[in-house]
């Protein structure tokens, strides 16, 4: 283990809450905060190796992807200088190689680098790789080489084996900078308080603090490493527990204003007129929010359920008990389609009898100027009971009678912020989560540990189901032509079709004039195997189907996100009205959208999309009596995870087994999203996938030490430690909302 170098003079030294500009200097600091988002000495520390490099072992050059910056270890194998033809100055040109395949080094008027990089020198190089006259190179790279063999063999022989960690970097701040600088911080690194409770360290033979810190950036041996990780894993792991409790005993200990049912009240006249019974969970999870509105202190309940299963008409039963007591409820959507749809929705519910009396009301940034101005004056006045909207809600202008209830749909869409601006209008108002994207154990305590969680499983009676295929291009090109022949045999029977494409205008993202990206939001970036290329866009398949003497006399619209929020209000009311009889969309379409005669989605590069997000987009249809059909169309090879992700979409349609699925094929990183802020920001060395039993053990070490200690006075460096991580604007934010 490296001991700590002595500060000069005996200077004092700095703590894991100090901003690194103080530590390392303003320069440095500004760059690392540009690379990767770090301010203080314990973010940088938590910027952890990716890997390890031996210095006898070669980094093979041939599998070095074009374009990534990359941290290697070769050998030189020459080095020339010569005057440039075009301009002043000289070019020096290394070539490096790994005992088989060959790179070269470009430096522009360094001649003095030729001292350095002489011939059997080994180190490491950092840059990004390029190619020039089909020669792999890396352009002005960083390096650090070994200290001569010949010249230090005994020095030599202790540093070969020790490991040299590697570091995510980018192009302005290499590995061996990350490296230099994190080895410079620990240097000048005051001791540090373990926030880990002693028993828990001493059951699972786990390293101090510093120790661990020591041991992952500065190992001497490979046998440093594991312990290390172990230590570090396990205090990520009950810090963000810890703090994920800690917001839920903030919440706890607010009071709030209690909501009963009374009566032949509107909840109960409401039920009356109901035309259908809801299901056993529909009961179940309604029960639970009607306990939550009585409770002492705010509801905070995350409702997760597949699409379709009936969670809004959850959280209207929810509203109909708020606004008895002449409270409103504000529903905050993420899309100004959703928002619309969401209303209507509403409205068609409550029926002629009790809408007029709740006046459920729309307001979001895209209404006419007088429109908007009378939906706030209903909603200041409190005549509007039930407000529905989207990012408008947050607004400051926006100002609420009495707001006891907020119900955030697809809570992914919104960070926490967002989430207590909303709740900040209303005196401690209750909260409720709604999600169609079914969550796995692990990743729900991890990412929404401060929520109580309820589950919809059953599906309302009267629906056909959904039969999902795979269109196979890459080895079956014909059934192109097929999949158009049965959207026009659906729509013959007078049926209506979604044709979801990955892009706008694929010609324009392929040109690079797009702002749009081609993939869609949650789909890993394609490999080069998997061909990065988008093919079909809205405007390509419009064009397409314009041509096709089958589709003569059938309606098709287009819908996508850089239209007008009129424009596509406008589209998808004449869709649901059966005036369209093909909608070609971009995934605008993915959430609550609601046409019961919709039959039939065709999903096209189906793989440019993650199985969450076709899951949802599958939900669209066979919302209705009628049957779905849902055709993924790819070109993906069999055997990529391309091609994986759209077989098992087709495979089943339990979308709690998929977001296991999910989680196995594309890590975690992905799938908790947006949903990370605050005390969720990214995992570091935790993962909700292997980590599930300790994730499980943190939160129950967090619960008992909270139970004993509730304001942390007996644990100063576990407050320490939720206070760098979740931050003490955010945890004072908490206790005030």
């Amino acid at each position: 283990m490296s001991e700590a170098l002595p500060r000069l003079g005996g200077m004092p030294g700095f703590s894991l809450a100090s901003r690194l500009d103080g530590a390392i200097g303003g320069k440095t600091a500004t760059a690392f905060d540009k690379a990767f988002g770090v301010k203080t000495v314990g973010e940088l520390l938590e910027h952890y190796p990716r890997r390890y490099a031996r210095r006898g072992e070669l980094t093979p050059i041939a599998s070095l992807p074009l374009g990534e910056p990359v941290t290697i270890v070769a050998e030189v194998v020459s080095a020339s200088e010569r005057r440039m033809q075009n301009r002043r100055g000289s070019l020096l040109e290394v070539v490096i190689s790994d005992g088989d395949g060959r790179m070269s080094l470009t430096y522009f008027n360094q001649p003095w680098r030729l001292k350095d990089l002489t011939p059997g020198r080994r180190g490491i190089f950092s840059g990004k790789v390029g190619e020039y006259r089909r020669q792999t190179q890396l352009t002005n790279p960083d390096y650090e080489l070994f200290d001569d063999l010949a010249e230090a063999r005994a020095e030599a022989e202790v540093t070969a084996k020790r490991p040299i960690p590697i570091y995510p970097a980018t192009s302005s701040v290499p590995s061996t900078l990350v490296q230099k600088t994190i080895s410079l911080v620990l240097d000048g690194l005051d001791d540090i308080d373990d926030p880990l409770p002693e028993s828990l360290r001493a059951r699972r033979g786990l390293l101090p603090a510093r120790a661990a810190l020591e041991s992952i950036h500065r190992p001497q041996h490979d046998d440093d490493i594991p312990p290390a990780v172990q230590t570090l894993r396990m205090q990520e792991a009950f810090v963000l527990q810890t703090a994920l409790l800690q917001q839920r005993q903030f919440v706890r200990a607010l009071s709030a204003t209690k909501r009963p049912a009374a009566t032949g009240g509107l909840l109960e006249r409401f039920d009356a007129i109901l035309p259908f019974e809801l299901t056993p969970d529909q009961q179940t999870v309604g029960a639970q929010l009607q306990a939550d509105l009585v409770a002492d202190w705010p509801m905070n309940r995350l409702v997760q359920g597949e699409v379709g299963s009936g969670k809004t008409l959850v959280a209207l039963r929810a509203m109909l008990q708020v606004a008895e007591s002449g409270g409103q409820s504000a529903l905050i959507a993420p899309t100004e389609v959703l928002a619309g749809q969401h209303l209507r929705s509403i409205a068609r519910m409550l029926g002629p009898e009790l809408a007029p009396e709740l006046m459920p009301t729309l307001l979001t940034g895209q209404m006419p100027a007088a429109e908007r101005r009378k939906a706030a004056l209903r909603v200041a006045s409190g005549q509007a009971r039930i407000v529905v909207g989207t990012h408008a809600l947050l607004s400051a202008t926006t100002t609420f009678a009495d707001l006891g209830f907020v119900v955030v749909d697809e809570q992914h869409r919104f960070g926490v912020d967002q989430r207590e601006a909303l709740r900040s209008k209303g005196d401690s108002p209750h909260t409720l989560v709604l999600t169609a994207t079914p969550i796995p154990r692990t990743v729900a305590m991890t990412v929404f540990g401060d929520l109580d969680v309820s589950t919809i499983r059953t599906m309302p009676a009267g629906r056909a189901g959904i039969q999902s295929f795979v269109a196979p291009l890459a080895e079956k090109p014909g059934w192109f032509a097929r999949v158009w022949d049965r959207v026009t045999e659906e729509v013959a029977l007078g049926r209506q079709a979604f044709v979801v494409c990955p892009a706008i205008d694929a010609d324009q993202v392929a040109d690079g004039k797009s702002d749009e990206p081609a993939d869609a939001p949650d789909a890993p970036a394609p490999t080069a195997a998997e061909g990065a290329r988008t093919r079909w866009g809205v405007v390509q398949v419009e064009a397409l189907l314009s041509q096709l003497p089958a589709f003569r006399g059938i309606h098709t619209q287009i819908l996508h996100g850089k239209m007008s929020a009129d424009e596509k209000d406008a589209v998808m009311q004449a869709f649901a009205r059966g005036d369209i009889d093909v909608l070609v969309a971009t995934t605008v379409i993915e959430v609550g959208v609601d046409v019961p005669n919709a039959s039939t989605m065709v999903i096209l590069e189906a793989d440019r999309f993650g199985v969450s997000q076709l899951h949802q987009l599958r939900g669209r249809v066979g919302r209705g009596g009628l049957p779905g059909l849902c055709l993924l169309v790819t070109e993906a090879a069999p055997g990529t995870s391309a091609r994986s992700r759209v077989e098992a979409v087709a495979a089943t349609l339990d979308g709690f087994a998929l977001a296991e699925v999910d989680l196995e094929l594309r890590g975690e990183g992905d799938v908790l999203g947006g949903a990370q802020s605050g005390a969720r920001s990214s995992l570091k060395l935790l993962r909700v996938i292997t980590d599930s039993e300790l994730i499980v053990e943190a939160r129950a070490e967090g619960e008992r030490l909270l139970a004993d200690d509730p304001a942390l006075q007996r644990h100063p460096a576990l407050a320490a430690a939720l206070e760098r991580r979740v931050g003490v604007e955010e945890r004072a934010a908490l206790a005030k909302s």
